[in-house]
């Protein structure tokens, strides 16, 4: 099979040419390609940790967990957002040991042996009563963790060189979004789930729709590009020509894409009765827009609510799935805003994904399974694994 993207992929259309094979089975529940996934990729880029308002007042701290690893993020009383190791530089005890809160004085006190630090991560006080030669206060601080707040989001990365954070979205555009009040959405509801899959398994499913007809009817009903097992217009080799006939036909949102005839949001019924966002008419009249971050989460933004996915490794074949539901306090209270609509309607396709991300990694330690293949319309998913494959050979 050939692997190679200069004759994989097709210019006038998205999809592949060449018969390709997918990442070998074993990728996707060995315990040491796991290991080398966390260590190259999870502890090298920027991570979703949480929202900004979460952790929006002095002395609010947040921890976190990646792999083996644990970050604590905390608000100092300069306004300043830090994020460190949660690791006592005495003897290694966790310092937080709560998930989130706010600290009563402007220290982080080890529970083990009280060392305290301040919200700066400087070692303000070690008890023991004699300090042995050559100790030094400044050269015991907390270990630092770069933290970045963006669109009102909270990233870590745990890497001592982190990577430009512009790098971490795919389509390349950290200003997507800029049309969206994004500092002003709250998160309304969550969803949380633990998938008895690989993470890779999830963003593969993630990158393909041929199973969208089977999978999800219902959301294939709201996008009806979906129902034809397509992404985008794009993917239909014959689009160029479609579009070219000049043929009315061509202009239904079954072949061009975006939301069903008088749909303007994803939900139950697919209607929108709120004003929504002040957003470019572009945007209002595609009804969805995507931007990925990887490895660790994905944005939907509609006219009147915005989605976020966090994925986040448990293990070979274990992933947090947390789904975030936001909207602006004016639209939330808004009654003639239907959140359960929204999050009854998602949450199901959310769930439909999750299911199938499973069933994917139940066969894939058949012995008799060693690797797969892609389809032309898999190219996005094919892009996925270049991707990783690319990141686990970095030095």
């Amino acid at each position: 099979m050939n692997a190679d993207a200069k004759t994989v992929l097709a210019t006038d259309h998205n999809g592949l040419t060449s018969l390709t094979p997918s990442l070998p089975s074993r990728h996707y529940y060995d315990a040491g390609q796991y290991q080398r996934e966390l260590e190259k990729i999870w502890y090298r880029h920027w991570l979703y940790a949480c929202h900004a308002r979460e952790v929006l007042g002095a002395r609010m701290f947040r921890t976190v967990e990646i792999g083996t690893q644990r970050v604590v993020i905390v608000r100092g009383d300069d306004g300043v957002l830090r994020a460190f190791h949660n690791t006592c530089r005495h003897r290694g005890a966790a310092l937080c040991t709560e998930s989130e809160g706010r600290l009563q004085s402007g220290h982080l006190v080890c529970p083990y042996h009280a060392w305290s630090y301040n919200l700066a991560g400087d070692l303000v006080r070690a008890t023991s009563r004699h300090l042995p030669e050559g100790f030094d206060k400044a050269a015991l601080g907390l270990y630092p963790v770069a933290v970045r707040e963006w669109a009102g989001f909270v990233f870590v990365c745990l890497s001592p060189e982190p990577p430009p954070f512009e790098r971490s979205f795919t389509d390349g555009s950290v200003t997507r979004l800029d049309g969206w009040p994004m500092q002003d959405l709250v998160v309304a509801h969550t969803l949380v789930k633990n998938m008895r899959c690989n993470w890779k398994v999830f963003w593969e499913n993630y990158n393909e729709c041929l199973h969208c007809p089977s999978v999800h009817p219902g959301l294939s009903k709201l996008v009806p590009i979906f129902s034809r097992a397509l992404m985008e217009e794009r993917d239909d080799p014959e689009w160029a020509a479609n579009r070219a006939s000049g043929d009315p036909r061509f202009n239904d949102p079954k072949y061009r894409g975006g939301l069903r005839e008088g749909a303007t949001t994803w939900s139950r019924d697919g209607i929108s009765r709120v004003a929504g966002f002040a957003l470019p008419p572009e945007d209002r009249e595609a009804g969805h827009v995507y931007i990925t971050i990887l490895p660790t989460m994905f944005i939907a933004a509609h006219v009147d609510y915005v989605r976020t996915v966090r994925l986040r490794p448990l293990g070979p074949e274990e992933t947090e799935l947390r789904v975030e539901f936001l909207s602006t306090p004016e639209i939330l209270a808004d009654p003639a805003f239907d959140l359960a609509s929204v999050v009854e309607f998602t949450s199901e396709v959310m769930l439909e994904d999750a299911g199938v991300a499973e069933l994917n990694q139940q066969g894939l330690r058949s012995i008799a399974h060693e690797v797969g293949v892609l389809m032309p319309e898999e190219y996005a998913v094919y892009n996925f694994q270049r991707w990783v494959t690319s990141e686990l050979s970095r030095p």
